[in-house]
Parts: C-alpha cells; sequence; structure tokens
C-alpha cells in the first residue's frame, strides 16, 4: 500500500484538497499499478511560520 505524505502551508480549501488528493491518487495508481483503495494520502498543514527556506521563514516574506 503506497503512502503519500504531503506538507503544504495553511489555506487551501476541501475543494482543493479533495482535487489533490483525487489527482494524485488517479496518477499513483496509473504508476504503480495498484488499486485505488490501497492508496493512502496523509496532508499536513504547516504555518509559514513554522517553515523555512534558504535560513528565512516564509511568514517573513
Amino acid at each position: 500500500m503506497p503512502t503519500i505524505n504531503v506538507q503544504l502551508f495553511e489555506g487551501r480549501t476541501p475543494e482543493q484538497k479533495r482535487a489533490f488528493v483525487r489527482a494524485v491518487t488517479e496518477a499513483t495508481v496509473k504508476t504503480l499499478e495498484c488499486a485505488p483503495e490501497s492508496v493512502d494520502i496523509l496532508i499536513q498543514e504547516v504555518k509559514r511560520e513554522h517553515w523555512a527556506t534558504g535560513g528565512k521563514l516564509w511568514s517573513e516574506e
């Protein structure tokens, strides 16, 4: 069973998340030749103040 962990900034709508997991599931099924029911996707929402790139917090952008 593939399990896919995704980290995103907070703020996506339920509709966006629904479309995302649908698309990722379809791509996983096609690529790995597995059943959709075996694909688990975990979405972890992260606050911008808890994420940094290049030594700078995203909340400071």
